[in-house]
């Protein structure tokens, strides 16, 4: 089993938006394919058809594609064991649970809904503690292993509806090696009797895995925490068919918890929260509600796969940054922790203000401009050049370089007050007028550097430290206390607008103090 090329595969349900959990599971099973020298598949499960939500399949396929998750075989891609959605492989399925039933491992239930309640009503009244339909309870049950065969052959012949049942031998032992929680032993008598086929035709998810897995050459099952306790049946329906010897190694990886890390992480935390955790914006078909995506939100592929792979993994050292390549030389099973991994929006922004560093200055113009006309601002080339180069390393979000930079676009219709307080002073405005009338006089080139030394040479003459008085000057001109760089600032609005926007903050805000 071992020397088999490694094959793994992603299996969603298109029952809606990918779960942040989802797509890290996604993400592992790409970065070990990779690192192997393996393939990855996206099968889709749609065998629950009335869980089915038309367009997630299709959002399915774009998040992992906005991401750089690459498959290899799958309903776009096509490949040798296609179909890949589970709806269309339907027939195939009964086949392998009538074996099952064949061979004696599996048997038709005729059970009714009203049956299934009274049973459960008759365990929950003996104080049964795991009320199941198993080894004990199927013996008073309608099915085949209680009905003769003759009564079993007429009611299928006339077409009662049926399931097709695992019959969970009571005296099994289930042991399997997790790659991440290591050995996992249950006793089979525990399990119960899950159905493989319901009355409709379509297997359940137990079966269906099983058998596309197996006929799909899938040598390592990664998957989320949920799927734990399910294993141990996976493991026998592997015995039952024969398939031991090329069953997949297992990998189970851990839950993703709220912020507070007291609980699993769910939609309602993030609505609550104000953050994402789907890739992509989501539209509910029913209810036309939105939900946040990481994409649409601002977020960067490279930072959101950066961020999602280390909920949960560590390379062991102290690197954080990581590009798809080097996850995926670094990732391993024996560095995924068995305890959940806290969302924490706060270091995903982190994550996108590191790669946005990075980001090419021509790549943060294009995504900028569409930005500023939404906003009716024109600006050409150069100031964007410039704005870029002002604002780049100080936020967290392309989007927020166009809210930060509005000021430049507009004077100041307010002051923040606690500067007016604290710094605008007879000394303030004494400073700033005597520099207004350099600039006014300036016949150079109004760039950052020469700005700076017709400041120096404007306090020097006035006999007035720059330190003391840049903090009024910046309100002056932005209407703040703090920000950017003040002589980028400075050249990119033009002298004409630093000199008119230091008049008006002479005129409005000598009124409102009293000078000593």
């Amino acid at each position: 089993m071992n020397n088999r090329p490694v094959r793994v595969r992603f299996a969603p349900s298109p029952t809606g938006p990918l779960h942040a959990g989802g797509v890290r599971t996604a993400l592992y099973n790409y970065l070990f394919a990779r690192q192997q020298g393996g393939q990855m598949l996206l099968r889709i499960e749609d065998t629950d058809q009335n869980r089915y939500v038309p367009g997630a399949e299709a959002y399915i396929l774009e998040a992992l594609e906005w991401l750089g998750i690459g498959i290899d075989e799958g309903p776009q891609q096509g490949g040798p064991h296609a179909p890949y959605r589970q709806s269309e492989r339907k027939e195939m399925y009964r086949e392998y649970a009538e074996r099952l039933v064949q061979e004696g491992k599996a048997y038709y239930a005729f059970d009714t809904t009203e049956q299934l309640d009274d049973m459960r009503k008759r365990l929950e009244a003996a104080k049964v503690a795991a009320v199941q339909y198993n080894a004990i309870t199927r013996t008073e049950m309608t099915n085949s292993l209680t009905l003769s065969a003759e009564e079993t052959r007429a009611r299928l012949e006339s077409g009662d509806p049926y399931v097709i049942r695992m019959k969970i031998s009571p005296k099994e032992e289930v042991r399997f090696n997790d790659l991440i929680r290591g050995w996992v032993v249950v006793h089979s008598s525990q399990i119960d009797d899950k159905v493989l086929l319901k009355s409709d035709g379509m297997p359940t998810y137990h079966l269906a895995n099983i058998v596309d897995d197996h006929l799909m050459g899938i040598t390592h099952v990664i998957r989320g925490e949920e799927w734990l306790p399910s294993a141990p049946l996976h493991v026998l329906l592997y015995r039952y068919f024969g398939w031991e010897s090329t069953m997949p190694q297992f990998a189970h990886l851990p839950l993703l918890l709220k912020p507070d890390g007291n609980g699993k992480l769910s939609k309602r935390d993030a609505d609550l929260g104000g953050f994402p955790i789907f890739p992509l914006e989501w539209t509910d078909p029913n209810t036309g509600d939105k939900a946040r995506g990481f994409r649409e939100e601002g977020y960067l592929p490279g930072a959101t796969a950066n961020f999602l792979a280390l909920l949960g993994w560590n390379a062991g050292t102290e690197q954080e940054i990581f590009s798809m390549d080097e996850l995926i030389a670094s990732f391993s099973f024996e560095r995924v922790h068995k305890a959940g991994a806290r969302f924490d929006i706060q270091k995903a922004n982190w994550f996108n203000q590191q790669y946005l560093k990075q980001l090419d200055d021509a790549a943060i113009i294009e995504e900028l401009k569409p930005l500023y006309s939404a906003k009716s601002i024109n600006v050409n080339d150069d100031q964007l050049v410039q704005i870029v180069h002002l604002l780049k390393d100080r936020v967290h979000f392309i989007k927020e370089i166009v809210s930060e930079s509005l000021f430049l676009f507009a004077a100041p219709e307010e002051y923040d007050q606690d500067v007016v307080i604290k710094k605008w002073n007879e000394e303030a405005v004494n400073a700033i007028g005597a520099f207004k009338d350099a600039l006014a006089g300036f016949e150079g080139n109004f760039v950052a550097h020469d700005i700076k030394e017709v400041l120096s040479a404007a306090m020097e003459a006035a006999g007035i430290k720059m330190g003391k008085i840049m903090q009024a000057l910046r309100l002056a001109v932005t209407g703040a206390g703090a920000g950017p760089d003040l002589m980028i600032i400075m050249e990119i609005l033009g002298k004409e607008e630093v000199v008119k926007r230091l008049e008006t903050a002479l005129s409005r805000l000598s009124a409102q103090i009293r000078l000593a």
